[in-house]
C-alpha cells in the first residue's frame, strides 16, 4: 500500500526469504503505486525484493503503463476474470525455486465489487483443471481479491482438496480465521495489506474520516507514510501431494503484533 508498504517488502522480504528458506514469493501489488494500482517501475522494486509474482486486482490498470507491463512481464498476474479482451493472464505455472512448479492463479469477487466481474468460481474452477495439484502442479496458490468474507471463505471450500493456499486480497485487514481446511487446503480470508496501520486502511486518515463525517469529498486520498507492517501468509506444503501441512499468519513491523513460521 503506497510507499511505506513499497519500503517494507524493500527492507523486509529479502531477509525473510533467507531466513524462512522461502521456495516462492507471491505478492500483491495492487495498491503499490499511490494506493491505485502498479506501475512498471514499482513492479521492479517488488520482484528485486524477493518476489516470484506479483498479482493485481480490480485497480489492475489504473497506472496506464501496466497494460504494457502485463504483456512484457508474465512474471506479473492480473484477474482471469477480467474482460476477455484486457491484456495479460490471469493464471501461469512457475518454476520455484526448488525446481518445483507452482501454479498461480487470480481471480475478482462478485459480492460488494462496483464492477459486474465474470464468475470467479467457474473461472478458478477451469483454471486449476489445467494444472491439477500433485500432478501438474506442486503447489496451487489462489489470490481471491474480493470484498465479502463470505465469498472469500465459500472459494476456500470451492476449491478445498484442489489449492495449497486460497487467501484473500483487497480489504487491507488481516483476518483471524487461518485454517487448514478438511480437504488440506490453507485459507485466510484476507493477508491485510503491507502498509501504515495507522491509517483508514492505509490512507491518510483526515479525508476519509470527513468523508465518514460530512459526506462531503475536499482532497484526495493520499496513501499514509508512517512504518508499515509487512503482512501476509506462510504456507508449507506436502512433497507428494502439495496440501497445506503448516500455515501461519505473516506480521512483521508496524503497529500490529509480530508473527510468523518458527
Amino acid at each position: 500500500m503506497g510507499r511505506a508498504g513499497r519500503k517494507a517488502v524493500a527492507e523486509r522480504l529479502p531477509q525473510l526469504r533467507k531466513d524462512w528458506r522461502l521456495d516462492f514469493v507471491v505478492v500483491n501489488g495492487e495498491n503499490a503505486t499511490g494506493g491505485m494500482g502498479l506501475s512498471i517501475g514499482h513492479s521492479k522494486i517488488l520482484f528485486e525484493a524477493g518476489a516470484d509474482c506479483v498479482t493485481l486486482g480490480d485497480h489492475a490498470f489504473d497506472q496506464r503503463d501496466m497494460m504494457k507491463g502485463v504483456e512484457e512481464d508474465q512474471r506479473i498476474l492480473r484477474p482471469l476474470n477480467y474482460a476477455a479482451i484486457a491484456p495479460g493472464k490471469g493464471a501461469r505455472l512457475f518454476d520455484a525455486a526448488n525446481g518445483k512448479k507452482v501454479f498461480v492463479a487470480q481471480a475478482l469477487g462478485q459480492v460488494f465489487m462496483k464492477k459486474p466481474f465474470a464468475d470467479p468460481f467457474s473461472h478458478l474452477d477451469q483454471a486449476l483443471k489445467a494444472a491439477p495439484l500433485g500432478k501438474t502442479a506442486d503447489a496451487v496458490i489462489v489470490d481471491f481479491h474480493a470484498e465479502a468474507t463470505s465469498e472469500k471463505m465459500g472459494m476456500g471450500h470451492w476449491l478445498d482438496g484442489r489449492a495449497s493456499l486460497v487467501v484473500g486480497t483487497h480489504t487491507h485487514v488481516p483476518t483471524s480465521d487461518t485454517q487448514i481446511l478438511p480437504g488440506g487446503t490453507a485459507l485466510q480470508s484476507d493477508a491485510g495489506m503491507c502498509g501504515d496501520y495507522n491509517s483508514v486502511i492505509g490512507m491518510e486518515k483526515m479525508e476519509p474520516l470527513r468523508r465518514f463525517v460530512t459526506g462531503m469529498n475536499k482532497e484526495r486520498f493520499t496513501p499514509a507514510t508512517g512504518e508499515a507492517t509487512l503482512s501476509g501468509v506462510f504456507v508449507e506444503t506436502d512433497d507428494k501431494t502439495g496440501l497445506a501441512i503448516d500455515v501461519v499468519q505473516v506480521r512483521q513491523g508496524g503497529r500490529l503484533q509480530q508473527s510468523g513460521p518458527a
